[in-house]
C-alpha cells in the first residue's frame, strides 16, 4: 500500500506541475504577452538564471532566443525586458508618460525619502516641480558656468598633484649619479614633447578621480572641500562622508533579492530594513549639518567669501521664499541625489576612458595633438576648449557607448496597461531598457568590441538615430538623467588636462583589465593603475599652479 502511494505521488506531481506549467504557457499567448523564458518557477520565477553582470546576463538571454523583447518574472515581478532602438523608443518616447513611474523599492522607500526624491518619486506633480527645479535652480547651463571656477581649480590641482608627485621623486634622486639620469633618458618616452629628465610615474588613477569627484561636488554643493591640504576636523568629516558612501553601496546591493520578493519581507527583511533606516539616518544627519551651518552662518542669501552661491545657498533662498514646500527634507533629497548620483558615475567614465586610451596608444595621441593645436603650448586647457575639441568629444560618446554607466538604466514602471512591439505590457510592469545591449548590438554598430572613436566624427548628434534610439547613455524622455551637462563637463576637462600636461602608458606590457564588476552601474572590476611622465611644453604651466 504505502509503495503504490509513493509511484502515485511521483506521477501526480510531475503532473500537476506540467499542467501548471501548460496552462501559463497558454495563458501567455492569450493575453498577448511578450515571450518569456519557459519554465517560469514558482516564487523565484526566472532569477535562477541570472548571473552577473546582470546588463550582460540579460543581453545573453535576448541574443540566444532571438527576443529583443522578453516578459520575465524576478521573483513576484513582472520585469520587461528590452533590448532593441525601436522597442527602447516605444517605451522612452511613445509611452514616455506610461513608463514614467519608478517601481516601489527598498532604496527609494529609505534614501528617497518615502518615494518623494527626485530619482524615485511617482510622475505627477510634485516630481515635475522637482524636475523644474533641477533644471533651472540646480543644473541650467547659467548655473552650471557660475561654479566654473570650481572645477577648474580642482582639476588643477589634481594635475598639480601629479606634477608635485614628479618633482619630489625628482628631488630625492637628485644626488643620484649621472649614469642614472643616462638610463633614464634612454628609456625615455619617444615623444619629443616629453620631459625626458622626468622618470615615469606610477598613480592608482581611480583613488585620484574620486578624490576629484568628490571635491568637485562637495564644493559646489556646499562649499566644503574633503580631499588635499585639509586640517583635523575636516579629515574626520571627510572621513564620515566616505563611510556614508561606501555604506549606501553596501545596503543597496544587499537588498536585490529583498526587492524582488517584497512578499517575504517579513521573513527575512527586517535586518535589512533596520541597516537601510540606520544608513539613511547618517545620511540625513550629515546635509542637516550642512543646513545648519549655513543657517547658523547667515550664509542663505549671500555669497560665501565674495564667491558665487552653492547649490544648497540656492536651496535655502527657495526655502525662505516657501518655507512649506522646500522642507529641509526637500533640499536633503535634492541634494543628496546630486552628490550620490553624480560623483561614482563620473569617477567610472573617466577610468574607462582611460583604460581605452592606455590599450589604444594611437588613439591617446590623436587626442594629444588636437588639443595641442587648438590650446597650444601658452596656456592650459579649459572648459571653453571643449567645444573646439571634437575628437576628445568623440572619445567621451565611444566610452559611453562601449561603458554606459547605467547599463540598464534606472527601472521603470508601467502606471497603466500599454503595448511594446504589438504586445500588451499589464501595469505595475518594471522596464528594464538594456543600454549596453543596443549600444554593442553588431547590428546596429560596426566592430562594436573596437574602441573607435571616429565613428562619432561628423555627426551632430548620436543619441536618437532614424531607426529607434541606439544611443542613450543618460536615459531618454522624462526621466532622462537631469545631470547630464554636468557629468560632460566634469568628464571632458579632466580628460582634456590630464592628456594634455601628461604622457601616459601602461604599467606593463600587457592589456589594462577591462573586465567589469557587477555592480548596478558596472564599473571596472579593477582599479586603473598606470605610468604618467609630465610633458615638457606644459611644465612652465604646472609649476605655476
Amino acid at each position: 500500500m504505502a509503495f503504490e502511494y509513493e509511484f502515485n505521488l511521483w506521477i501526480t506531481l510531475p503532473l500537476l506541475t506540467a499542467i501548471y506549467l501548460l496552462t501559463k504557457h497558454i495563458l501567455q499567448k492569450l493575453h498577448n504577452l511578450p515571450p518569456t523564458l519557459f519554465p517560469t518557477l514558482p516564487i523565484i520565477g526566472h532569477l535562477h538564471v541570472l548571473k552577473p553582470p546582470l546588463h550582460r546576463s540579460l543581453a545573453k538571454l535576448s541574443q540566444t532566443r532571438r527576443q529583443p523583447i522578453l516578459l520575465l518574472r524576478f521573483g513576484s515581478r513582472n520585469v520587461l525586458h528590452v533590448a532593441s532602438p525601436t522597442a527602447a523608443e516605444e517605451c522612452l518616447s511613445k509611452n514616455d508618460v506610461v513608463f514614467a513611474n519608478r517601481p516601489r523599492l527598498l532604496s527609494g522607500k529609505y534614501f528617497g525619502y518615502n518615494y518623494t526624491s527626485l530619482p524615485w518619486a511617482p510622475y505627477g506633480a510634485h516630481w515635475q516641480n522637482l524636475r523644474r527645479i533641477s533644471a533651472v535652480e540646480i543644473l541650467s547651463s547659467t548655473r552650471l558656468d557660475s561654479l566654473s571656477l570650481v572645477r577648474l581649480d580642482e582639476t588643477r590641482a589634481m594635475i598639480h598633484k601629479f606634477f608635485s608627485t614628479t618633482c619630489n621623486k625628482n628631488n630625492n634622486s637628485s644626488s643620484n649619479s649621472t649614469s642614472t639620469t643616462t638610463d633614464n633618458n634612454s628609456n625615455s618616452n619617444s615623444n619629443s614633447n616629453s620631459n625626458n629628465n622626468s622618470p615615469d610615474q606610477i598613480v592608482n588613477l581611480r583613488a585620484v578621480l574620486s578624490a576629484l569627484m568628490f571635491n568637485i561636488m562637495t564644493r559646489m554643493m556646499g562649499g566644503k572641500r574633503y580631499y588635499g591640504d585639509l586640517d583635523g576636523g575636516e579629515e574626520e568629516e571627510a572621513k564620515r562622508f566616505s563611510d556614508v558612501i561606501e555604506d549606501t553601496e553596501d545596503v543597496i546591493s544587499r537588498s536585490k533579492i529583498l526587492d524582488m520578493l517584497p512578499n517575504f519581507q517579513w521573513l527575512f527583511g527586517r535586518k535589512i530594513e533596520k541597516r537601510f533606516a540606520f544608513v539613511q539616518k547618517k545620511r540625513d544627519d550629515f546635509m542637516q549639518v550642512w543646513i545648519d551651518e549655513f543657517r547658523a552662518d547667515g550664509l542663505g542669501d549671500s555669497d560665501v567669501e565674495g564667491k558665487k552661491k552653492t547649490l544648497l545657498q540656492i536651496l535655502l533662498s527657495l526655502q525662505d521664499a516657501d518655507p512649506e514646500y522646500y522642507t529641509d527634507a526637500m533640499i536633503k533629497s535634492l541634494s543628496q541625489a546630486l552628490l550620490h548620483g553624480g560623483i561614482n558615475t563620473s569617477v567610472e567614465t573617466m577610468e574607462w576612458a582611460m583604460s581605452l586610451l592606455l590599450n589604444n596608444p594611437h588613439v591617446l595621441h590623436k587626442a594629444q595633438t588636437e588639443i595641442d593645436s587648438v590650446v597650444g603650448c601658452d596656456r592650459l586647457v579649459n572648459e571653453l576648449d571643449l567645444s573646439k575639441l571634437p575628437y576628445l568629444q568623440c572619445i567621451i560618446k565611444e566610452t559611453l557607448r562601449m561603458h554606459p554607466t547605467a547599463p540598464l538604466l534606472l527601472p521603470h514602471e508601467s502606471s497603466k496597461d500599454c503595448m511594446v512591439g504589438g504586445y500588451r505590457i499589464p501595469q505595475g510592469t518594471m522596464l528594464f531598457v538594456n543600454v549596453w545591449a543596443i549600444q554593442n548590438d553588431p547590428n546596429i554598430w560596426e566592430s562594436p568590441d573596437m574602441f573607435m572613436p571616429e565613428r562619432f566624427e561628423g555627426k551632430e548628434s548620436s543619441i536618437k538615430e532614424k531607426d529607434g534610439l541606439t544611443m542613450m547613455p543618460f536615459g531618454s524622455g522624462r526621466r532622462r538623467c537631469p545631470g547630464e551637462n554636468l557629468a560632460l563637463r566634469i568628464v571632458g576637462l579632466a580628460l582634456a588636462s590630464m592628456i594634455q600636461c601628461f604622457d601616459w602608458k601602461r604599467v606593463g606590457p600587457e592589456l589594462v583589465d577591462m573586465s567589469e564588476s557587477g555592480g548596478f552601474t558596472a564599473p571596472k572590476a579593477q582599479p586603473l593603475v598606470a605610468k604618467y611622465r609630465v610633458r615638457s611644453i606644459v611644465e612652465h604651466h604646472l609649476s605655476q599652479i
